[in-house]
């Protein structure tokens, strides 16, 4: 392997978290903005999301920059399925809107935008999703006429492991990122559809040369924490499936197979992801990282010591 997997926590971090120019490049490919509207420099934030009030909990994103127009960008990089992504994506982003309010007497809420940015390495399958896409748009509409309400904030999910383009079919700059985040670790040399002076300097920065022993160890670390929580959770679907299957058999129709199904899922998913956290913990996986894997909470994790 010559470069390193730019899904796994630490390189993520590491190239979108330090690098301005791919992190630019990134978000303009991903978002919906007109021409007019790409994003030209950021600062980044802290990725600490603190709550006002002592009784809150802060949170860790993975990147979280502001650019020129004042607009905020929050992007995660999700590896696992979670049950309560889209809340915890929604919590996000009540941090950087709180963060406008102006001091003093007199502020008249006026907001800047803010994106919450999802990459998912696995299918979210979200009922209010289109099958077709994978590339995800929420925003504030009305119901009725399925016009916008309010512009100042969008959810973006975009499904990466549903991506099966090959180099050939390579077009958009947003076609290359999405390739480049589901095969890098897989290639052994940089394509000629993949040279310019952005992707140059992301095949860089991802080659395994430029890390140290001890970042070495941490993503071989978070890599088998991933592998763990997949492979668990693909077991409890499993489970869950069979068991769905088990009681409508029992009580011989269809709903009481997709009752089952539900319950089975769900209950297998809560299990499996406690024996996860354990084994994270045996393993000196930091609280932090078990939080973002599993979506529990510090307390929930700390009662498993």
């Amino acid at each position: 392997m010559r470069y390193l997997d730019p899904k796994a926590d630490l390189t993520f971090k590491k190239i979108f978290g330090e690098h301005k120019d791919l992190l630019i490049s990134l978000l303009n490919a991903l978002l919906p903005l007109a021409d007019d509207e790409q994003i030209e420099s950021v600062e980044y934030l802290s990725p600490e999301l603190v709550p006002e009030t002592y009784v809150g909990k802060n949170s860790i994103v993975d990147v979280r920059c502001r650019d020129v127009k004042g607009r905020q960008f929050i992007v995660e990089m999700q590896n696992a399925y979670q049950t309560f992504f889209k809340d915890r994506s929604l919590y996000y982003a009540t941090f950087p809107i709180r963060e406008q309010a102006e001091k003093g007497d007199v502020w008249d809420y006026q907001l800047k935008h803010v994106y919450v940015v999802a990459l998912l390495n696995y299918e979210m399958s979200d009922p209010a999703f289109s099958t077709e896409s994978i590339n995800h748009d929420i925003g504030l509409l009305d119901k009725q006429t399925h016009r916008v309400f309010n512009d100042k904030l969008t959810f973006k999910y975009v499904e990466i492991s549903k991506f099966n383009k090959s180099l050939e079919e390579l077009e958009t700059n947003y076609d290359k990122w999405l390739y480049v985040l589901r095969n890098l670790s897989r290639l052994d040399s940089q394509p000629d559809y993949l040279r310019n002076e952005i992707f140059n300097r992301l095949f860089s920065e991802a080659e395994i040369a430029h890390f140290s022993k001890v970042e070495l160890r941490e993503y071989e670390d978070s890599l088998k924490a991933y592998r763990d929580i997949k492979n668990s959770l693909d077991t409890a679907k499993a489970e869950g499936l069979a068991e769905g299957f088990g009681k409508g058999r029992v009580e011989g129709h269809a709903e009481g197979r997709a009752e089952g199904l539900v319950e089975g899922r769900a209950e297998g998913r809560a299990e499996t992801l406690v024996e996860v956290a354990k084994n994270l913990l045996s393993i000196g996986t930091p609280i932090e990282s078990i939080m973002k894997a599993t979506g529990m909470t510090e307390d929930e994790i700390k009662d498993l010591a």
